[in-house]
């Protein structure tokens, strides 16, 4: 099935350069810079207090969990796996970091998912606090997670920012490069990540496409009937699990009533899909992260968004009609940005891999000086 396949990898292609890596890029940029001027390790001073009752990981998981749920996944997976390459975090609490600091970003659930699946901007706000509420649970619940194996870990800390501004100036004097060549090596670093990304979204695109003509399909339904799925639900559910997006445009296109739909969607956002996954399992597959107890912890993601926004929309009674007005104002504001990337962000993404690559060109001829 070529025309198939090519009219798939041609989907996830248009959505990786448009808006997957201009999205993105700033967020990764930033980070890396971050990290190298030693400000993780200073924020970690100051965040110790916050994060080791909450969630018993350091105070460095704090910068993490914030830029990873700003920017969406992979984000998470790839700053865990920076503060355990530095040493910053011990495999159980990077294990436990990794499994609730990989979210969605706003912009996708205020935006692409509200408005441009559901058409009401009043239902984002709804999904985003199920979301980040899940996350929440997730994280505390991993706290437990290898708790007799890291008993030796816990730590007390005091909020000193004197010991803060020693620590942010202790690692930039270990890290030594200029700021140039850290600037350069962010951009680098920036762009392999997400060109792994966007192999991963294209590779799963495909998949998807190829799984609406196959025999598979077929024999799931199957599997799907002996559990009572209703029928209008069982590609919707078989394509979230495979790819986030193409599966929540499923289910909004399904003739299943709201709630049902709400409940669905905040499944796979908290699930991510196999693509994701895959995206966070070659993010960490060079460090000693095990995969597991993160794909577990989006099992429970998965359910406990779904719980709390069908508890949250009972509740409040929210109807498709009516929508809040901040919520409103918020998705709006992201169409404006979303129209913004699709005009403007294969541009950027042409330009930037163009930089970095004459940078990584001119990083080799140096090292051969």
């Amino acid at each position: 099935m070529p025309d198939v396949a090519l009219a798939s990898s041609t989907k996830g292609l248009n959505l990786w350069w448009s808006i997957v890596f201009p999205s993105l890029l700033p967020f990764f940029i930033v980070a890396e810079l971050l990290f190298g001027l030693g400000v993780v390790h200073g924020v970690g001073v100051l965040s110790e207090k916050i994060m080791r009752p909450l969630f018993n990981v350091p105070g460095s998981g704090g910068f993490v969990w914030v830029m990873g749920m700003a920017s969406g996944y992979p984000a998470g997976a790839k700053w865990t796996r920076e503060l355990r390459k530095s040493g910053q975090v011990t495999r159980i609490e990077a294990e436990r970091l990794v499994a609730f600091t990989n979210a969605s970003s706003p912009l996708f659930i205020l935006s692409a998912v509200s408005v441009g699946f559901f058409g009401d901007p009043g239902l984002g706000l709804l999904l985003a606090v199920s979301h980040y509420g899940g996350c929440i649970v997730v994280g505390f619940l991993m706290k437990f997670y290898g708790y007799k194996d890291e008993r030796s870990h816990y730590r007390t800390a005091s909020f000193s920012i004197k010991d803060a501004f020693t620590a942010v100036h202790k690692a930039r004097e270990e890290d030594g490069r200029p700021f140039g060549k850290l600037l350069g090596d962010a951009v680098i670093q920036s762009v392999q990540t997400l060109l792994l990304v966007g192999g991963f979204i294209i590779m799963f695109s495909v998949l998807t496409g190829l799984l609406k003509h196959s025999v598979i399909l077929e024999f799931s339904f199957f599997i799907l009937q002996l559990i009572q799925v209703p029928a209008e639900l069982q590609f919707p559910l078989l394509t979230g699990l495979l790819e986030l997006t193409t599966g929540i445009g499923e289910v909004t296109s399904s003739n299943a009533p709201l709630l049902i739909q709400l409940g669905l969607a905040s499944f796979m956002l908290g699930f991510h899909g196999f693509s994701i996954q895959a995206q966070i399992a070659s993010i960490l597959a060079d460090t000693d992260i095990r995969f597991a107890p993160y794909f577990f912890a989006r099992i429970i993601h998965g359910l406990a968004a779904a719980l709390l926004v069908t508890t949250l929309y009972r509740m409040t009674n929210i109807a498709s009609s009516n929508s809040i007005n901040v919520s409103n104002i918020t998705a709006q504001h992201n169409h404006s940005y979303l129209e913004f990337m699709y005009m403007y962000g294969p541009i950027l993404t042409i330009l930037t891999i163009a930089s970095a690559l004459i940078l990584s060109h001119q990083k080799i001829k140096q090292s051969q000086v």
